[in-house]
Formats: C-alpha cells, structure tokens, sequence
C-alpha cells in the first residue's frame, strides 16, 4: 500500500526522480519505499526522514504522518512509478542515452577532421544552430538578461539547454553588455551525503555577494547576508552594471527555494531592479511551476515561461549544419533515408495519469541533439564496419537494435 507522502509530493510539485537523487536512493528503491512503503536498507530510516523533510523544506515532526500508507493511493497492477510523477518517463533506449564517441576509423571514412557532434565543437556563435523556436528562446534569454525579469527555459534532457546558456555569456562578453552574470555552484543541488547538499536561499545570497563584489567577507545571519546583497548590487548598478541570477538543473531547486526567488527579483534601488533571474531545467521544473501549486504561485505569476521543442521538422537543417561547421557536406555521410529514418527511432510512447488515475498514452518526440549525436555516431561507426559508404536508414535501425 502506498505512503500518503506520495500525495504530499504531488501537491508540492516534486517529482519521485527528483527525491531520490536528493535523498542518495537510486529510483527503484524509491518507488518500492512510495508505492508499498519498503524501506531502504540505508540510509537508516531516521536519516531518510531528515533527507526527505530537508528537501521538502518542512520539519521532520510535520512530516511524520506521511510515512503512513495511504488506502487512497494504493498502486496499480504494473505501477512502478508514483503518483507524483504527472508522466510516466518512456522506455528510451540506452544507447540513444549513453555517450558515443565518433571513432577515428569513422572520422577517416568520411573524411572528417573532428567530431562535429562533441561538445567541444562549439567554440562560436556561428557553431550554434538557430531554428525558429531557439532564437525565441535565445532573445527571451537576453532580454532578461539586459531589461530584467523572471524567465524559465524548460527542455528535455539533451535538448540544448545549457548551449543556450554558453550562448548567452558568450554574447554579454562579445558584445561588452555591463551584465554580471551570477552562475551558482551547480552541483550543489544534488541533495546531501556523497551529493552534496541542496541549494539554499542563502546559498544563493552568498554567490550573488561573491561574484558581485569579490573577497567580500559574507555575514552570518540570513537576513544580514540578504541586507549585505541588496547593498553591493544597489553599489554596483550605480555604476551601471546589470546583473542575472542563471541557476542550471534548476529542476532540482527545492520549492521553498524557488518561492524565495521572489525576494531576489523584488530587490530594487528605487524604481529599477537589481537583478533578473532564469531558471534552466528539465520538464520536472514546469511542473514545479504549477500556478496549481500555492507555494509557488507568486513567483509563477511574474515568471515566463519557454520552451525548447524536439527537432523534429528541423532535423536535416541541424543535421546539415553539424557537419558544415566540420566543414563536411551532408549528402556524403548521411543517404537521404536516414534522417527520417533517425527522427522515426526517435518517437516513443508515453503514459500520463491523471490526478484521478486514468492513463492516456500518446506519442512523443525524443529528436533533441543529444539523442541525435549518439544515435547518428553510433550508426556512422556502424558504417565504417561493414564498409558501407554512408549511413542509410536499415544502419540507423540497426544502431537501435543491437543496443
């Protein structure tokens, strides 16, 4: 029978993936302990319980009741996934997921100086690829940046994300824009133990004061640090510099954190705020953003919200760009099936389930780059060992069945 913190999770918009890398569970552990209340063999169940309330932000005594089973929320025949969790993730491939490497034999056979899929290939503006639907989320980007704002840039997995994000300082250092930008350690939102610990308001405070005025010596209590904030970014705008708070794997923000977001955007020296803020994550951090959320609803309310869509109908012009940066044409790696071919392997079935616990299936698209780096270079490797003198689409599918 189910625990009734697994009601808890979806009223706080917290996702079953999210608490078990806060809490050092791997997922099956995590759904065995929500779905029929197996407890872990470690850590102990008192400390479980300290990692839980810590990232839910409440104390350990309130929480207590939740770790009951609940009637209402017994699992299904075949549930494996708590109810917290709006969409049940699909079955995608380990290999479209794991890091391929273009091997030197391939590079030789199409007569490739580099590996144009490696992310060390983006040294440029002019390396990045700009469809439609990027360059609305790469202006939305910068405008928060330069004007102020809350944004939040929502991708998959793989989906682009933090290129957009190396785009956005590589054009404020470019173009010389007076934007501090403010980069809080990321890792430091992976929960405790051998994890770390997650990222805290005052975490943030702390970063904004380093990065602002450095080799300040930051104070101890919250509210002299919040005080302490507030005075070096009102001393630093008045020399005219703008600043941006971007918190990557924000999907991992605990939601007391998020609602205290709205005290950094409020911050202002008279009429003008003293800094922006954008959020980067993966779809767990839209649903977070829930105006169906009350804790967070404030900030929902004065944040934008964007989207970075799966390639899709634009997969043969990323694709053609990829390989011209590498200064390679694309008809000479890729035989005009493959790419419908890669956009087909890359289409899943994913189950939702509604707060009532009906199911819908629907199909969706896993086109994002780094689903289509893995997949063409594994199937270019492929190639090369048969002899084949470009990747077709029986290669492409074949890369999918023998993972």
């Amino acid at each position: 029978m189910a625990l009734k913190l697994k009601h808890l999770l979806t009223q706080r918009g917290v996702s079953a993936n999210g608490l078990a890398r806060a809490t050092a569970l791997n997922s099956g552990s995590m759904s065995r302990f929500l779905n029929f209340g197996v407890w872990p063999k470690t850590p102990s169940e008192g400390e479980l319980r300290l990692r839980i309330a810590e990232h839910l932000g409440m104390p350990a005594e309130q929480l207590a009741s939740h770790f009951e089973h609940d009637v209402d929320l017994q699992p299904q025949d075949g549930d494996t996934h708590p109810a917290a969790d709006a969409v049940t993730q699909p079955e995608i491939d380990l290999m479209l997921l794991r890091k391929q490497t273009l091997t030197r034999e391939a590079r030789q056979h199409f007569r490739i100086a580099r590996d144009p899929f490696d992310e060390s290939a983006i040294q440029s503006d002019a390396d990045v690829f700009v469809n439609d639907d990027i360059r609305h989320v790469r202006a939305a980007m910068r405008q928060t940046a330069r004007h102020g704002g809350m944004l939040a840039v929502i991708s998959e997995s793989g989906g682009g994300k933090s290129t957009l994000r190396h785009d956005l300082v590589d054009w404020i250092n470019s173009n010389n824009e007076p934007i501090t930008v403010i980069q809080p350690f990321v890792l430091g939102m992976e929960g405790k133990g051998e994890r770390g610990k997650t990222l805290t308001s005052i975490d943030i405070t702390g970063a904004v004061i380093r990065k602002v005025a450095p080799g300040t010596t930051l104070r101890a209590s919250q509210q002299d640090r919040y005080d302490q904030m507030q005075a070096v970014l009102s001393a630093s705008a008045q020399v005219g510099r703008k600043h941006v708070l971007v918190i990557e794997e924000a999907h991992d923000l605990a939601v007391p954190t998020i609602k205290h977001l709205k005290r950094f955007y409020e911050l202002q020296d008279g009429f003008r705020r003293l800094i922006s803020v954008i959020l980067i994550g993966q779809t767990e951090l839209e649903r977070k953003l829930s105006e169906q959320n009350p804790e967070v609803r404030e900030v929902v309310q004065r944040m934008e919200v964007v989207t970075l869509p799966p390639l899709d109908n634009h997969l043969e012009n990323y694709l053609r760009h990829k390989l011209a940066r590498a200064e390679v044409n694309i008809d000479a790696v890729l035989d005009a099936s493959a790419v419908d071919e890669i956009r087909t392997q890359l289409r899943t079935t994913i189950t939702e389930r509604s707060s009532a616990g009906q199911r819908a299936t629907r199909m969706a698209s896993l086109c994002y780059p780094l689903a289509v780096h893995n997949l063409l270079t594994s199937a270019m490797n492929a190639a090369v060992r048969i002899g084949a003198p470009r990747v077709t689409a029986d290669l492409v599918a074949a890369a999918v069945r023998a993972s």
